[in-house]
């Protein structure tokens, strides 16, 4: 399967791009916050990708970093969300939005979404909370994605990228580094974040950075 893209950007519609790829037009779409993001015509860009395989139908979506490649995949799982639903929600809030609301069970944040209803969007948090800490984990200490300009002579055209779960970065600073780092991602201030941490870290001392992250976003929710 094509799990990511890079070429030069042949034209740009409201939803999606044309990427040529060595003489070859892939048309790929994207959420408006990534079309956004992407150089203008003529300039190289990259893209990781999803491919929607349906009978009569093959679509190709474009994301510029693994992680909002992973929520859409996850997003999709959720019944009653389609790609369409997908792209909305991502583009609304964002990755980093909507691990968030996920993770304190913000469904009204979802349903800001165009086309999510109340039912949906509590079926999103509620089918997918538990998955929230092990996707943002996925981002503490890596770089930012794709979606950028690209050098045009570039080797890198087309990589086959499994459609499973990208696991963690390897051992980077430490299980409370990391998890402080996803929480100050999301939008906490650092003191605050620190202090959740260090409490959660306190109560379970040998806890990775998948089960530091959900216990301090249990600390920092708001309480009713």
């Amino acid at each position: 399967m094509i799990g990511r893209l890079a070429g030069r950007i042949d034209y740009r519609a409201t939803d999606h791009v044309l990427l040529d790829v060595r003489g070859v037009g892939y048309l790929v779409y994207c959420t408006d916050r990534t079309l956004r993001a992407l150089p203008g015509v003529g300039e190289h860009a990259a893209l990781y990708t999803e491919l929607l395989v349906r009978d009569d139908l093959l679509q190709l979506f474009g994301f510029p970093t693994l992680i909002e490649k992973e929520w859409h995949r996850l997003l999709m799982s959720v019944q009653g969300v389609g790609a369409k639903a997908s792209l909305a929600i991502l583009g609304t809030l964002g990755p980093d939005g909507v691990g968030r609301a996920i993770a304190l069970g913000d469904w009204n944040s979802i349903k800001a979404a165009k086309g999510i209803g109340p039912k949906t969007a509590q079926r999103v948090v509620n089918e997918l909370k538990d998955k929230a800490p092990e996707v943002m984990a996925m981002g503490t200490g890596t770089a930012p994605g794709a979606g950028v300009a690209i050098p045009p002579d570039t080797d890198d055209v087309i990589e086959s990228i499994p459609a499973v779960r990208v696991a963690p970065p390897p051992a980077g600073p430490g299980p409370q580094a990391e998890a402080l780092s996803a929480l100050t991602n999301l939008g906490y201030a650092p003191g605050e974040a620190a202090g959740a941490v260090a409490q959660a870290a306190g109560d379970a001392p040998e806890a990775e950075t998948t089960a530091l992250i959900r216990a301090a976003l249990k600390l920092l929710a708001p309480k009713a």
